[in-house]
């Protein structure tokens, strides 16, 4: 396994979920939410959650969000629904980013069910 680039290998849930949110915000996804989920669930820290204009775009976002965390050699342990574009889930175990296109997203409203979990604001990562 390739070692985390030294800038990066002490980076918390927090800075990884600020540079997904920028990396996205940065490729025009909508709606973007980080909800800071500590406390109330095991699995991970962070929520990214956000939306995208179309199957591709979904997909688009998530190929990029993977290019940049994997360019600072941080690989998602998982990655579920890329081949549909509805619902692509990346799971970088401190940080489990959601991509949705907008009808998905309304259905399976992770921000109502995660209602208690703190809203994060987006920091200008450049």
């Amino acid at each position: 396994m390739k070692q985390i680039k030294s800038e990066y290998r002490n980076k918390d849930g927090n800075a990884l979920a600020q540079i997904c949110a920028q990396t996205a915000l940065d490729t025009k996804a909508e709606e973007l939410i980080i909800l800071d989920v500590r406390g109330l669930t095991t699995f991970t820290e962070y929520f990214v959650i956000m939306s995208g204009k179309s199957t591709r775009h979904v997909q688009g976002l998530a190929e990029v969000i993977e290019d940049k965390l994997r360019s600072k050699r941080v690989k998602a342990s998982k990655a579920e629904g890329l081949q549909d574009g509805m619902w692509v889930l990346l799971d970088f175990d401190d940080v489990v980013v959601h991509i949705f296109y907008h009808e998905q997203r309304k259905f399976y409203d992770l921000e109502g069910l995660w209602h208690e979990a703190k809203r994060v604001k987006v920091e200008n990562t450049k």
